[in-house]
């Protein structure tokens, strides 16, 4: 059997594109790249690796190498419990991977309402690969206040 490296490339852009066409703009991939990545590494470091791993089992190949990419499973969480501390972990996590891209020129969230949307987007995606009982599961190990924030 014959890895089809193409097609994981294939089926990656293409939810990068569902995540840009949700975000409102269907031309940036690269916005939407950034935060998908931002936001699907924040969510691994809220949920059990258990169950992350059950999560992502549902998604593309390039997607699941975007979540696990510098996954640290035995690490200690920050503590993020409202979406106020959600939205400072997405900023510094966006902030962070983009250090050496200029991310002083880079922003992507006007305010917490933008960031919040952009995760919505995110989220809307992920709709479309993950059954919703994972969905649900998955939102189970996250704080209850955070919870909401995935409520479209």
């Amino acid at each position: 059997m014959t890895i089809n490296f193409e097609k994981y490339a294939q089926t990656g852009k293409e939810f990068v594109k569902k995540v840009a066409f949700e975000l409102g703009d269907n031309e940036n991939t690269e916005k939407a790249s950034r935060i998908l990545r931002s936001t699907l590494h924040v969510l691994r470091e809220l949920s059990t690796p258990e169950e992350s791993v059950q999560f992502i089992s549902q998604l593309p190949m390039a997607i699941k190498a975007i979540y696990v990419d510098g996954w640290q499973p035995g690490r200690k969480k920050g503590r993020v419990r409202h979406a106020d501390d959600f939205v400072a972990a997405m900023h510094k996590t966006h902030r962070k991977a983009y250090h050496d891209a200029k991310a002083d020129e880079i922003d992507d969230f006007i305010d917490k309402h933008d960031c919040v949307q952009a995760v919505h987007s995110v989220f809307r995606v992920l709709k479309e690969y993950v059954s919703e009982g994972e969905r649900n599961d998955f939102l189970l190990t996250l704080p209850e206040d955070l919870r909401n924030l995935f409520d479209d």
